[in-house]
């Protein structure tokens, strides 16, 4: 589950100098390939006085149908080739009229149909809730992953709005943002409602509290 084959005396050497370089509660690195993720990861991070970094490392992505378990396996799998304290995070968007469709095959989906296969699938339609879901996993040598949620409502725009953002971003108005998209908002104002957001903050206040 966690880096092996290191001898005794490297891994009191690796624990000593992993908590003086990156000490618990004030740094964590972010595994993603997703610049954009980062950069709302960061801002809202920063709040907390955490500071992060962008590790692009090929993590280990799971096929199922719960987020958590997705989430859970990239981090162990991250941590196994890192051996740094890490987060990953994985969310979906979940549209009520289509059984929840795509949900966790969101990245997926998205590469395949994007916005415009989600808003033909959607014609005619009136009732447009959804919901988007996130997970962000923590995991580091020292600790099992341990998962965060954060969800947002709203519903599906009639058409793709607003050049910010990234993925579905464009055709969903989260609830209380005065009928914007995500993509119509800067990331200051996107990390008021989001879901990625959300879970990020009951990460970092965990994270900053426990010993």
């Amino acid at each position: 589950m966690f880096p092996r084959g290191r001898e005794q005396k490297g891994d009191e050497w690796y624990k000593l100098t992993s908590k003086r370089l990156f000490p618990r509660g004030r740094v964590v690195f972010f595994v993603t390939s997703n610049v954009h993720k980062f950069n709302e990861a960061r801002r809202v991070l920063a709040e907390y006085k955490v500071a992060t970094a962008l590790l692009n490392i090929k993590a280990l992505e799971i096929q199922d149908n719960n987020l958590e378990s997705i989430a859970k396996a990239s981090a162990i799998n991250a941590v196994e080739k890192c051996s740094l304290p890490i987060i990953v995070e994985d969310a979906g968007l979940f549209i009520e009229v289509l059984s929840s469709f795509p949900g966790p095959y969101s990245s997926y989906v998205h590469q395949t149909i994007g916005n415009r296969g989600i808003l033909r699938l959607m014609e005619k339609v009136e009732k447009r809730d959804a919901y988007f879901h996130s997970v962000v996993a923590f995991c580091s040598p020292e600790e099992p992953p341990k998962c965060f949620h954060g969800k947002v409502k709203g519903k599906i725009s009639h058409e793709e709005r607003g050049s910010l953002g990234f993925g579905f971003d464009p055709i969903f108005e989260p609830l209380g943002g005065r009928g914007k998209t995500f993509a119509e908002m800067t990331i200051t104002q996107k990390n008021r409602y989001s879901h990625r957001a959300r879970a990020l903050r009951r990460f970092a206040r965990w994270y900053t509290s426990s010993p």
